[in-house]
């Protein structure tokens, strides 16, 4: 009688290393030995990107901790920001932005042909529709919001024009990696940090791969609250005269009164038509 073989458990699986975030200070090593890089000038934009909403006073140590630049570099920055009125500090020496700030961002929307044509398009739409639209760019890892008008608040963020959302998991977001061509699309997947926003949050590499390749096919990102419970948000893309996509037009809404499918028959042909008008800017 053969004795029966007791089955060999497979060999443990090492469990994948987390990602570690790179600080931005770290970031800028890359450009070590660039001649024509100026460094300074690098650490002075990254401490203006530390300022957030929910940040928006920061003494210089919590400064130093959020960018990773030494204490004596975040000080000079917060120095000539101070000098040139771009920043400034109240009496317990917390540093934050000042309005100065913004004639850096008026100038960009003044000299961008897309956000200038978005504005009213999206103007047009709400007055139309009653809802919120949106037009966004991609930058690393994040949408960018280049034009907006809100009819309601659809998000507990208070959203506006510069303000960034994480793009893996936003309808836009998915609209602008979906057509990115294929090694910049792996690249942002190697680096992208998957946080869980909500239960509904795709954080997995591959999941997110077949999702946007349902983009790619369908024309159009559909997102059902993976960003925050109870926010929907359609999207499309705008394309330039070459095919490639440069930017996404979005509506956001309440998902109890805005069934998916309502979003994909009402309203997914004015999301289309405006994009087809911008393209004609990009002209």
């Amino acid at each position: 009688m053969n004795a029966t073989l007791a089955p060999v458990p497979p060999p443990p699986v090492a469990p994948l290393a987390p990602k570690v975030k790179v600080s931005p200070a770290t970031a800028l090593e890359v450009y070590t030995g660039d001649p024509n890089f100026m460094a300074s000038l690098a650490r002075g934009l990254v401490v203006i990107q530390a300022f957030t909403p929910q940040t928006p006073q920061m003494t210089i140590s919590q400064l130093s901790v959020r960018t990773g630049l030494s204490r004596a570099a975040v000080r000079r920055c917060l120095y000539t920001l101070v000098k040139l009125g771009f920043a400034g500090a109240d009496e317990a020496q917390r540093y934050s932005l000042r309005p100065k700030m913004l004639t850096l961002a008026n100038t960009y929307t003044a000299s961008s042909t897309l956000a200038n044509a978005a504005q009213p398009i999206l103007e047009r739409m709400s007055a139309a529709l009653g809802e919120s639209f949106s037009v966004a760019t991609l930058d690393g890892e994040d949408i960018v919001y280049i034009a907006r008008t809100t009819v309601t608040r659809v998000m507990s963020v208070d959203l506006h024009i510069g303000s960034r959302l994480p793009a893996f998991c936003t309808s836009m977001g998915r609209v602008l990696l979906a057509y990115l061509p294929q090694d910049q699309l792996e690249s942002f997947l190697a680096r992208a940090h998957f946080t869980q926003f909500t239960p509904r949050t795709i954080v997995n590499a591959d999941k997110l791969r077949l999702a946007l390749r349902n983009v790619r096919r369908n024309g159009y990102a559909l997102v059902d609250q993976e960003m925050e419970i109870g926010l929907r948000s359609i999207a499309v893309p705008v394309q330039a005269p070459n095919g490639r996509v440069v930017a996404t037009v979005n509506l956001s809404g309440h998902a109890p009164r805005m069934p998916m499918l309502d979003m994909q028959t009402r309203f997914l042909p004015h999301l289309r038509a405006a994009a087809a008008e911008l393209s004609v800017f990009l002209r």
